[in-house]
């Protein structure tokens, strides 16, 4: 019965509350509002989803079929009717020296898709067979207060993916001890708002660039002399810097509208300052705060692809440009890979965010 509870309040947090409903079908138990809910939550989802991948097929047929079509106007224009019989054999052909470069369709992402997981797994071997040929170099050099000799290959997608959530997560932290405690104090005193807010209003809106640029000019001078990775230090710098101002603005505003009730009460019971803020303040605020920390979470995702790629730090950011300056047949289809892969981050970055805020405050919410 605990374990049944338990499971019906996460799937609940989760966002997943059709699965409660998917049983209900199953045991034969479903009543009417189960069932609206089902084709709500499960149906009109998928239908949808279809009807994207439909549309989004069309669309790549299209374009590619107007590319196609240029090419081998071009070709008639330029060299004559053979070179454009010549033209569009080839595009029929499927060879790639001559398939217009346009937006690739759902097939061709998969089959993307696919290749980099199956790149992934030949440069994890290669990783894995370095390691063994090492091991026994390695321990010498180890014994002797050498370095170890390391693996410097390429990273595979799933690899640069791992390090964009590491870099994001390292700023969103930052983020978090910067935001929060600034947002707590300015909080509680209206002649503190008053005085900060010209700052808070003026760097809030500051693009990530500049932002970049300004972390740059610091870590790179106190770094000089040191052997530490500068890159991962810039880019979560950087990205702390620029997404906690929504974390800071919320928790200020949180703080300074708890009920004036609560204060009187908290004055009564004569609790100390640190008891007054962590036992009535922050539980009343705590709400308005999480919006802040999700709001800081997703724009903390967003900038960091750009500053992947300004700051040369692997990650998702980098390979969306490499592939970009590739220009290789299937880079675009690589491209709209990652950008379901950031999206659906983001997406789970969100939920957790929102599953932890229903798990910790007295103001459930649902999201969007």
């Amino acid at each position: 019965m605990k374990q049944s509870i338990t499971l019906d309040k996460i799937t609940k947090f989760m966002g997943f509350e059709f699965l409660g409903t998917l049983k209900s079908i199953f045991t034969g138990k479903i009543e009417k509002e189960d069932f609206k809910n089902f084709l709500r939550k499960v149906v009109v989802p998928l239908a949808s989803i279809f009807l994207f991948i439909g549309l989004w097929h069309m669309g790549a047929k299209a374009l590619f079929n107007t590319e196609a079509e240029y090419k081998i106007e071009k070709a008639l224009t330029e060299q004559g009717q053979e070179a454009a019989d010549a033209m569009r054999a080839c595009i029929a052909s499927g060879a790639i020296k001559c398939q217009p470069n346009t937006l690739p369709s759902p097939a061709q992402v998969w089959a993307s898709f696919q290749t980099l997981l199956d790149d992934h797994f030949v440069i994890r071997a290669d990783k894995e067979t370095f390691i063994e040929k090492t091991a026994a170099l390695n321990a010498k050099r180890l014994a002797e207060g050498k370095d170890a000799i390391t693996y410097t290959g390429r990273p595979s997608f799933v690899d640069q993916i791992f390090t964009s959530i590491k870099t994001v997560f390292a700023g969103f932290l930052l983020a978090l001890i910067i935001a929060v405690p600034i947002g707590i104090v300015i909080g509680l005193s209206k002649t503190l708002r008053s005085s900060v807010n010209w700052l808070i209003q003026i760097l809030k809106p500051v693009s990530p660039v500049v932002w970049l640029l300004l972390v740059f000019m610091i870590v790179k001078t106190l770094t000089k002399n040191s052997e530490s990775d500068s890159a991962f230090i810039i880019s979560f710098i950087s990205v702390g810097l620029c997404s906690m101002w929504a974390t800071l603005v919320n928790t200020a505003m949180g703080v300074s509208s708890v009920d004036k009730d609560y204060i009187n009460v908290a004055k009564v019971l004569k609790l100390g300052t640190f008891q007054k803020v962590f036992k009535v303040i922050l539980p009343s605020a705590l709400p308005l705060i999480f919006t802040g920390l999700r709001i800081t979470l997703s724009v903390s995702w967003m900038v960091l692809i750009a500053i992947e790629l300004l700051a040369q730090s692997p990650g998702l950011g980098s390979f969306v440009w490499e592939e970009f300056q590739n220009g290789a047949i299937d880079s675009n289809s690589k491209i709209i890979v990652a950008m379901f892969v950031i999206g659906g981050i983001g997406f789970l970055l969100d939920r957790i965010m929102l599953t932890v805020q229903n798990m910790i405050s007295f103001n459930k919410n649902d999201g969007i």
